[in-house]
């Protein structure tokens, strides 16, 4: 029962430690993805160059723009946009390509 009540807790304290991911403005997210147009398509459908990005679970899309940015996912274009792009940025393109089908 200690050990149910403790698990309970430590949960508990996760999700209220947790940061909230900011929900993002698709439509500002549609503005800055002009720069994403070339690789990925001009409605994120994925072309030769850059994979699908429409459609995207938000949580995932950020995750791996801050993964170029700090190097964990490896690729020279990819590190070199995310870099330029604030938490905001990648909350809006986020949002805004969750929208897309």
């Amino acid at each position: 029962m200690k050990a149910l009540i403790l698990a309970g807790a430590f949960a508990a304290a996760a999700v209220i430690a947790a940061p909230a991911m900011a929900a993002g403005d698709a439509a500002a997210g549609k503005a800055k993805a002009a720069s994403c147009n070339t690789c990925h398509g001009a409605n994120g459908e994925g072309t030769k160059m850059g994979p699908k990005l429409a459609g995207m679970n938000e949580a995932a899309f950020v995750q791996a723009m801050q993964d170029y940015a700090s190097g964990k996912r490896a690729h020279a274009m990819m590190k070199m946009q995310a870099a330029k792009m604030s938490p905001e940025d990648n909350a809006n393109l986020a949002a805004y390509y969750a929208t897309l089908k």
